[in-house]
């Protein structure tokens, strides 16, 4: 019995088999999916970006973004009045674009549903005008010796029809507001195209600068003079007054050339407006 008192007691370990992938198991997998899956998506961006256009990336922006309008109006609401308040522009409840202040600006005004088709209209008789302009050059030798005096380019503001000197012909008499012969045949020209459209009309006045500094400065009034000279021109020719919305002066502060006293920044800019300027 003693000795089986002094005996050692007897341990029993037990070792517990995990089966799989060893003492990491099989989270890497996972880990290693997600990042395969993430560089995935990543290059299908990239190329989408380089394969598509604005707007075809516009489209599949919406696709994962989806709207459901309540009502094509300037509002969200489908109440009484659609969304729209008695308010809106201090006025009757509009409808379309820009709707959205209780004073907005011309720029601002609702548009309404057909605003874009609008602008879109607009633009195309813009261009049409020009094409209808720059189609004169070559009819004669003398509508070939006007046009050389004229270049057009479509901006924000609208079509403007640049009237310019060149070395050997000038629009107006030195120094002068009086119209030379030119000028008074290329009105008449002018007219026949903006009658083409309703839009109003600015006239501009630029002078080039003098090469001396003098007491005062005539090309303030020179340029100013000479625009008005030119909406006189306009008005005999045929165009109608209410249509001139600015007749504008501009001195010598906005020139074309490097050199600010080169006959070319002598000029008068008629500018079929857009119908929201």
């Amino acid at each position: 019995m003693a000795a089986q008192g002094n005996a050692a007691p007897v341990i029993i370990k037990r070792k517990k088999v995990i089966a799989g992938g060893g003492h990491h198991g099989g989270a890497w997998k996972v880990a290693y999916a997600d990042f395969v899956t993430a560089m995935m998506a990543f290059f299908m961006l990239m190329w989408l970006l380089n394969a598509t256009t604005e707007k075809q990336r516009k489209g599949i922006a919406d696709y994962f973004n989806p709207t459901i309008p309540v009502n094509r109006i300037s509002g969200g609401g489908d109440g009484s009045f659609g969304g729209d308040s008695v308010l809106s522009e201090q006025t009757l409840a509009q409808n379309g674009t820009g709707a959205s202040a209780s004073v907005p600006t011309e720029e601002m005004q609702a548009r309404g549903e057909s605003g874009e088709k609008d602008s879109v209209a607009e633009a195309e008789t813009l261009v049409e005008v020009e094409k209808a302009l720059t189609a004169r050059t070559g009819e004669s030798m003398t509508m070939e010796r006007l046009m050389r005096h004229v270049v057009t380019r479509v901006t924000d503001e609208g079509l403007v029809i640049e009237l310019f000197d060149v070395e050997d012909q000038a629009l107006f008499l030195p120094d002068s507001a009086m119209p030379d012969h030119v000028l008074t045949e290329i009105a008449g020209v002018l007219v026949e195209v903006l009658d083409l459209a309703s839009n109003q009309v600015a006239v501009n006045g630029h002078v080039r600068s003098y090469p001396l500094p003098l007491i005062e400065n005539p090309t303030w009034n020179l340029s100013a003079e000479r625009a008005q000279v030119m909406r006189g021109l306009l008005e005999k020719a045929g165009l109608d007054a209410a249509r001139v919305q600015r007749v504008t002066g501009f001195a010598d502060r906005k020139t074309v050339t490097a050199n600010p006293q080169a006959i070319r920044n002598n000029r008068i800019e008629v500018i079929l407006l857009r119908k929201n300027r």
